[in-house]
């Protein structure tokens, strides 16, 4: 299962996804896309990617114990979801006006849907293709749970897509070693012919 950088990597994907296909048009350079926090005072992007929470999925079925040798077990790994949003950056000094923000809004809305999965392998290239996909779809909150994430870094709301990222498996270095088996002992038993026939 997937390392501890495949957090890393799923951002990344995204944000590869969105410059490729968001640029020229309607953001005029990939370099306007970036992984950033809306409370960032960088002015030179357009589009920021906020991972803003990251939570394990209990009620996802994690894989058996994954053998490692003859002798050595690892721990199952855990699964995560993690929580985006895609937000336009305030500071940016693109003088972008409302309908300007509504077409990239509606781009990364078309882009993400068409683009919504992702196998683990092609993040981490020496993982088994059979993982399941990594899905990428509209986080269900609230309005008032978007405005919280909003005031959780002291800005005022503005319009943002949410996404969720799941399931994500993240591995654990844990390794368990088994006993060897060095000694077996059998018996046999010989039913007796009592009780037949009566």
């Amino acid at each position: 299962m997937a390392d501890y950088s495949i957090i890393a990597d799923v951002s990344a994907y995204i944000v590869k996804t969105l410059r490729k296909k968001m640029c020229p048009e309607p953001i005029p350079s990939p370099n306007n896309i970036e992984i950033s926090s809306p409370s960032s005072q960088d002015v030179d992007y357009i589009l920021g990617l906020y991972l803003y929470d990251i939570k394990e999925e209990n009620d996802v079925t994690r894989p058996p114990q994954i053998q490692r040798g003859r002798v050595q077990l690892t721990v199952p790994p855990k699964p995560y979801s993690l929580y985006y949003m895609v937000f336009i950056n305030g500071s940016s000094q693109m003088g972008l006006k409302a309908p300007d923000i509504q077409k990239i809004i509606g781009r990364v809305a078309q882009i993400i849907n068409d683009n919504n999965s992702v196998l683990p392998s092609e993040l981490q290239s020496w993982l088994d293709a059979d993982e399941p996909p990594i899905v990428l779809s509209q986080a269900k909150i609230s309005l008032e749970e978007k405005v919280r994430v909003w005031s959780a870094i002291n800005k005022p709301y503005q319009i943002s897509l949410f996404y969720k990222a799941a399931p994500v498996f993240l591995s654990s270095e844990v390794v368990i070693n088994t006993p060897r088996v060095t000694e077996a002992e059998f018996g046999v038993s010989i039913t007796g012919r009592e009780g037949r026939g009566q």
